[in-house]
């Protein structure tokens, strides 16, 4: 006779199917484009970073001296996550050639993050609906192309990590109340999170707000409630310790940050685990005394982190000068609020805005049973994905979030299908899907209201992020670029030179320097050139021609006039096109080089 398939099987099995349908999809769509583009600036970034430690750069080193020459860049990035490349690209390289290999590096990467992310999807709906909710909650996934926007191949940056943790985390959290183990992983994965990155903050903050009360609101205390604190304060305390001193030098065990683990993050977090344990072991009388315990603990963690370093109130660019925000992070376009993307592109904001409505009206369903309003599985998923709706508005790339957390609970309203017809089941989970809705409210949205300013496939700024615009650069002797910032990774990424600046807050000189240039005509740039680097000259400058950065700006800049094809006569076309002035057929990426004789201009 054959054996039954245990549920853990079954899980496996239905988690296995969903993966690999969602991974042929991701394939499909995006493994042509790994050969000739990398993902994202901050793709090519990590990939310059991950060289430097395989070719022998410290594991508490980030310091990159390509950028900003001859003070360099220190980077608020893991080393975690270089770890986890590095690992990956050298059991590649036994199979393959290199190229290859870092190519499948980084298709493979984002790929297997999916797995323990969709996990926790299918154990948040199995905590909230039972078996019944698997089934359903594994087709969302097959149809949750929104999701992905992180995870499709050739995403090495932190962001798919830092999602995955952050599901795991609340999956953790909800069955902290049935699983004892469960208690240690939330403390521990919230750990891992903040030392990877801080975008998940809130949802880590918030898993550990659900722990505390439910501890408070404990109607035995004492008993499972107090031991589960304690164990995930203990976890808390711990990771956070193991991960500072793990990944911060010595060195700099004293430096503060606002926008990474430092110790005026650390410090809090880890008193804050042990008061957590403390105070669970401690289980004072009544919820009146727990509330008070918890509170009080609350805002004296809060008083340390603010003692330590006042400045990081206003939040992780704190620190960063303020005039870079008017000039780059105001415009960045997933970072920002989801009102002004619904204004500017409307079809793109009811793509991204069409699942997490739909999930959040399924929260209200499902709140109106008094039994699901008392269950702390429920209330702590429902309250990650409103919080995740509500920072979206702030940050529309955080929409992602509130569509992860949202398919355990639409998945388990489908659940409560169960007397319908399968068919009505299957044809309700499909067209509430993300991939689906999404579609559908955009079509929507078009047919109403038009498309907006969307950009079409393939923008112009697209022809400037490919490997081979960078060739004719890669070919000349090395030397210091300066382009716009957002093509500064990719000249690290793919070229032997130095770049000025990159698109990251910790560059705000750079940043700044490289935005006045380009606006500056050119008689009044050179100057501004000749100081720019003191012991690291200029000496090429790139400007894309499909997709200037500031000529909007400041149309008689040096910029515009280079994209125009009009150089001064200091500047000399050189590389691929450097004959084609402004005609179609030349490269998109112009470059140009420093003539050190006589200043000359036109």
């Amino acid at each position: 006779m054959s054996r039954a398939a245990t549920p853990v099987e079954n899980f496996a099995v239905l988690l296995g199917l969903a993966w690999l349908a969602v991974a042929a999809q991701l394939l499909v769509l995006y493994w042509a484009g790994t050969a000739d583009i990398l993902a994202d600036t901050d793709d090519a970034m990590r990939l310059v970073e991950l060289r430097a430690y395989l070719g022998g750069q410290g594991w508490f080193d980030l310091h990159e001296p390509r950028i900003d020459p001859p003070a360099g860049y220190d980077t608020h990035w893991s080393r975690l996550i270089d770890a986890g490349l590095a690992g990956l690209l050298r059991g590649l390289s036994l199979v393959a050639e290199p190229a290859l290999a870092e190519r499948l590096m980084r298709t493979l990467w984002p790929l297997l993050w999916l797995v323990p992310a969709m996990a926790g999807v299918l154990l948040l709906s199995l905590r909230l609906a039972g078996p019944a909710a698997l089934a359903p909650a594994a087709l969302l996934l097959v149809l949750g192309l929104p999701a992905f926007q992180q995870f499709v191949p050739g995403r090495i940056d932190h962001h798919n990590v830092q999602i995955t943790l952050a599901v795991l985390a609340l999956a953790a959290t909800t069955w902290s109340d049935r699983r004892p183990w469960a208690a240690a992983a939330a403390g521990l994965l919230s750990a891992l999170a903040l030392a990877i990155g801080f975008e998940s903050l809130a949802v880590i903050a918030l898993c550990g707000a659900a722990m505390a009360l439910r501890f408070c609101l404990d109607r035995e205390p004492g008993h499972a409630a107090a031991a589960a604190l304690s164990v995930y304060g203990l976890a808390l305390a711990g990771g956070t310790a193991a991960a500072f001193v793990g990944t911060i030098a010595p060195a700099r065990w004293g430096v503060t940050a606002c926008d990474a683990l430092a110790l005026n993050t650390a410090l809090p977090v880890v008193a804050a685990g042990l008061g957590l344990a403390a105070t669970g072991l401690l289980a004072p009388a009544g919820r009146t005394g727990r509330l008070v315990a918890v509170g009080v603990l609350g805002l004296a963690v809060a008083a340390l982190s603010l003692a330590i370093e006042p400045a990081c109130r206003r939040g992780p660019f704190a620190m960063m000068d303020p005039a870079v925000g008017a000039i780059w992070l105001d415009h960045v376009k997933e970072s920002q609020p989801f009102p002004i993307m619904a204004r500017v592109t409307p079809a793109i904001a009811a793509t991204v805005a069409a699942f997490p409505l739909i999930a959040l009206v399924a929260a209200a369903g499902l709140a109106r049973h008094p039994s699901r309003r008392r269950d702390f599985g429920f209330a702590a998923t429902a309250a990650a994905m409103v919080l995740a709706a509500l920072l979206t508005l702030g940050n529309a790339k955080l929409y992602v979030y509130a569509t992860w957390f949202g398919m355990p609970v639409v998945a388990a309203a489908l659940a409560g299908l169960g007397n319908a017809r399968l068919s009505l089941r299957v044809a309700a989970a499909v067209l509430l899907a993300p991939a689906v809705a999404g579609v559908l409210a955009a079509s929507l949205t078009r047919a109403v209201a038009g498309p907006g300013d969307e950009p079409a496939p393939g923008a112009s700024a697209r022809a400037c992020l490919t490997d081979a615009s960078y060739r004719a650069l890669a070919a000349l002797p090395p030397g210091l670029v300066v382009t716009a910032i957002d093509y500064g990774p990719f000249v690290l990424a793919l070229t032997p030179h130095a770049v000025l600046g990159g698109p990251y807050h910790r560059l705000s000189r750079a940043i700044l320097a490289t935005d006045r240039l380009f606006r500056l005509p050119p008689e009044a740039a050179r100057p501004v050139l000749d100081g720019l680097a003191s012991g690291a000259p200029v000496t090429y400058l790139a400007v894309c021609r499909t997709a200037p950065a500031v000529a909007d700006r400041a149309p008689d800049g040096l910029e515009a006039r280079l994209a125009a094809g009009r150089p001064p006569d200091w500047l000399v076309p050189v590389g691929q096109g450097a004959d084609t002035g402004a005609s179609g057929d030349a490269a998109p990426l112009a470059v140009y080089r420093m003539e050190t004789g006589p200043q000359a201009g036109r």
